[in-house]
């Protein structure tokens, strides 16, 4: 008699299963029979409940080993969790039902419209220890620290270890008393996020001082910030020192000015310098730095200048041998690259992760002391950089060959998405997730014609003699006598081009490679653009890729019609694998009812944006619609909707905005028996408090959930 699985101890077979992480796989597991659906339940440890708050009665109680529970997305129309208008019972006996059905919660995420959500959710799970509270809308009108929402949380959940608050709307002067209150909480708090989106100023320093004397024990620090020296309180050398020394204990601190957090992309003609210089100089950094010694990760994005900043980045790298990954913001004079002495970052030699954002200085020659220093980089990216070119970048990818996986590049001037591409040859049997620009200019002005295209050896855009050219070629002779050979370019040596040839690239068979690990793509398009051109330019063979993220930014108000019909998903149909999709036109602006004559309205745009999708065999897609700032409004158009119920393969569809009912109906229409979740999230600042009569409603959104799920379900 044949051994089966089934034979297994209950015990062997049930640590099996939990070694399961996927949730679809554990899905079609407890399908196989009654003991492997038990098992799964007894063993599953986290779960995302999505849908409707009225339907909380009907959750079964077989997930009693649950400990990590997201409920930010039940009911994002309407009113609060557990509000009696929110289901159509008792809210005691719905909450009883929920603490029989999840008892072991240590760790939850909660959509919190108002501080009653708050209450109730600690008096059901007082053993909380980690804890992410939600909100888009705006924060209930009231004087500060009045009805305060952490209140409840501080008073009920005493085991309380991690506070997560980075897509929470409140005011920064709501936390600091809160946590002076109860300060043995406060005291116990290891991980505290406060990277919230919302904030136009962020918190000021006297409260970064208040927050960091009261929980002096964290290792994990995210706070938005306030770098800017004109305003009221900035963050400056005294607010730095006073982290360091009110909580030596930190392993991960990200310190993010709030105009970084909008995501804005910046100007690739500016020259780097902003018009004000931080408040944070050497000295206060050698000291910032010399007083982490655990720091394992650091992101300092201050969004005004930190000059001469090498010096203190040689101290961070020997100060703090543990860390790992580093992010750094308007910093200049990372490394002085001069000579073969490394200097600056590149004696940061553990790194893995390394980021650097408008730096105005930095060259190829430094990117190549970069990449000789940080050897270890699987991952590295750089924004708005705009004095690096191919040559540097490329010959970086061919040192970390052996290492280098992910790779972002965006805002650099010498850098389009042809550059970028040739730049990255030497990885691109390796490399696993790429962000670049879709910017087309160059190619079409010289139409790929061998043309040099900025950046040369000895000769910059302007003409003017650059002055790199014997440190390029002498960074080239420094790897082939450390015997680390590798092909780059056509002539398969690890160094560039001789003088003769430096103005052309001559073969371009390499565009005809493939991009064998490639399975993430992330793409920068600017309004009115077209993606069609992504394949010609080397990206045409990408056999594993299986996500993409899309994101079309700029103002739509005052551009003429497109000359093309499709903006070029379409183009996208030759990656087979293609399965998953993020089309972000959140930062893309324009008139959402009416435009003046000769203009297009929003409508136009995402019929443009979406059209060739239906091309696509997408099982997911997060949509966020095209807005208009000045009424707020965020919705679904007709065409949209049209074009989106043409996907019959979707499995998942996300919609970050708003629709009419009616418009939601054409997904149910289309038969497709593929559509497992529909969901509509107003996840943008602020959210629409009272939802139009012409827009999905509470009422509305019941009915197309209900029509969603009487549908038959294949599997």
């Amino acid at each position: 008699m044949a051994t089966t699985i089934n034979d297994l101890p209950e015990v062997i077979l049930s640590a099996i299963i939990t070694l399961v992480s996927d949730t679809r796989t554990r899905n079609s597991l407890s399908l196989v029979c009654k003991k492997f659906r038990s098992m799964e339940r007894a063993t599953r440890a986290s779960l995302t409940l999505r849908g409707n708050a009225r339907d909380l009665h009907r959750i079964p109680i077989c997930f009693t080993a649950v400990d990590q529970l997201d409920l930010s997305l039940l009911s994002p129309w309407g009113h609060a969790l557990l509000s009696p208008s929110a289901a159509n019972t008792d809210p005691l006996l719905l909450a009883q039902r929920l603490r029989d059905a999840f008892p072991s919660v240590t760790s939850l995420t909660v959509y919190s419209r108002s501080h009653s959500t708050i209450q109730n959710v600690s008096r059901l799970w007082p053993g909380l220890r980690r804890v992410k509270l939600v909100r888009w809308h705006q924060r209930p009108h009231s004087p500060p620290g009045a009805d305060s929402d952490f209140v409840p949380l501080f008073s009920e959940c005493q085991s309380l270890l991690e506070l997560d608050l980075s897509e929470f709307y409140y005011w920064t002067e709501d936390l600091p008393p809160v946590l002076e209150a109860h300060p043995g909480v406060a005291r116990s708090l290891t991980k505290l996020n406060l990277l919230t989106t919302s904030f136009t100023e962020g918190f000021k320093a006297n409260e970064i001082k208040s927050i960091t004397a009261a929980c002096p024990k964290l290792q994990h620090l995210l706070v938005a910030c306030m770098f800017d020296p004109r305003y009221i309180g900035f963050v400056g050398e005294e607010a730095l020192l006073s982290i360091s020394a009110n909580c030596p204990e930190l392993r991960v601190v990200h310190l993010v000015d709030t105009t970084s957090l909008a995501n804005a992309r910046g100007d690739p003609n500016d020259n780097g310098f902003t018009a004000e210089d931080a408040r944070v100089g050497r000295a206060a950094l050698v000291d910032f730095f010399s007083g982490l010694p655990l720091l394992e990760e650091l992101v300092l994005d201050v969004c005004n200048n930190v000059r001469d900043s090498g010096l203190a980045l040689e101290v961070l790298g020997s100060k703090c041998p543990r860390l790992r990954l580093l992010k750094l913001g308007q910093f200049h004079g990372i490394c002085s690259a001069i000579g073969s002495e490394l200097d600056g970052i590149a004696l940061c030699a553990g790194l893995e992760s390394l980021s650097i954002k408008n730096s105005a200085d930095l060259t190829d020659m430094g990117l190549i002391e970069i990449a000789r220093g940080c050897c270890r980089l699987a991952k590295f990216e750089v924004i708005g950089c705009k004095r690096i070119t191919v040559k540097g970048l490329r010959t970086m990818a061919c040192l970390l060959k052996k290492t280098l996986v992910d790779v972002g590049i965006s805002c650099c001037k010498n850098l389009d998405a042809a550059a970028s591409l040739r730049a990255l040859e030497p990885i691109r049997d390796r490399i696993q997730r790429l962000h670049i620009d879709c910017v087309w200019e160059q190619e079409d002005a010289h139409g790929f014609d061998g043309i040099d295209y900025g950046g040369g050896i000895g000769l910059n855009r302007n003409g003017d003699d650059g002055g790199d050219y014997m440190d390029l070629n002498w960074a080239a002779e420094y790897e082939n006598r450390s015997s680390k050979k590798c092909k780059l370019g056509m002539d398969g040596e690890c160094s560039y081009m001789p003088r003769s040839n430096r103005h052309g690239y001559g073969d371009w068979s390499w565009y005809d490679e493939t991009w064998e690990r490639l399975h993430y793509l992330s793409l920068w398009v600017g309004v009115g653009e077209l993606l069609t051109p992504l394949p010609s330019v080397g990206l045409n063979d990408c056999p594993n890729l299986e996500e993409i993220h899309i994101r079309v930014e700029g103002d739509c108000r005052g551009k003429h019609r497109p000359t093309q019909r499709e903006f070029g998903l379409s183009c996208l149909a030759g990656y087979l694998r293609l399965s998953k999709m993020k089309l972000d036109c959140g930062d893309t602006v324009g008139y959402a009812l009416t435009a003046p004559p000769g203009q297009m309205d929003l409508s136009l745009w995402e019929r443009f944006f979406l059209a060739g999708i239906g091309s696509l065999s997408l099982s997911v897609l997060d949509y966020w619609p095209p807005q208009d700032r000045d009424v707020n409004q965020r919705s679904v158009s007709l065409p949209a909707a049209g074009l989106l119920s043409e996907c019959d393969t979707f499995r998942k569809l996300f919609i970050h905005g708003t629709a009419h009912e009616h418009f939601m109906m054409f997904l149910v229409r289309n038969n497709n028996l593929n559509l497992r979740d529909v969901q509509l999230r107003e996840d943008y600042y602020p959210a629409p408090e009272n939802e139009m009569s012409t827009e999905m409603r509470v009422d509305s959104c019941c009915r197309f959930e209900d029509a969603l799920n009487r549908r038959p379900i294949l599997d």
